[in-house]
């Protein structure tokens, strides 16, 4: 299995981020897709996750250095393929000067996030209906 993630231009590549967050995130989570998409999408880096020739992930981060959108598509997981793509978006991150980034991690997938790194701040909370809890990573 060959993976690989690059950066990704809203403008070009919106139709494979949308097809691929519509799956994970509308069909599979059922997140309302009237909030699944936001005004943060032109001006966030986007990330694509190729493995063996098909987009099989994605991610980004906007400007105030906030993880989103980590998406892999079920079948794909358990594969190491999400800290792939996690650790390309820190290693953007930090290129880009930024000393920590910050995610709202769904509760079932905290423990991920916690092996690459963040650390849970403040109480749950719920977006989307889905229990979420803010993570942060400091690369200093």
């Amino acid at each position: 299995m060959s993976a690989k993630v690059n950066p990704a231009d809203w403008h070009k590549d919106q139709s494979k981020i949308r097809a691929l967050r519509d799956q994970v995130f509308v069909r599979e989570q059922k997140v309302p897709a009237h909030i699944e998409w936001d005004d943060q999408e032109a001006t966030a880096q986007h990330f694509l996750l190729h493995c063996d020739g098909s987009v099989v992930g994605t991610g980004r981060i906007t400007t105030t250095g906030k993880i989103g959108r980590m998406a892999i598509l079920r079948e794909k997981r358990g594969l190491g393929l999400g800290r792939q793509l996690l650790e390309s978006i820190c290693h953007h991150a930090q290129t880009r000067g930024l000393d920590q980034v910050y995610l709202h991690a769904q509760c079932h997938a905290e423990a991920f996030y916690r092996k690459c790194g963040f650390e849970p701040v403040g109480e749950q909370f719920f977006e989307a209906g889905i229990a979420h809890i803010k993570m942060v990573r400091r690369f200093v």
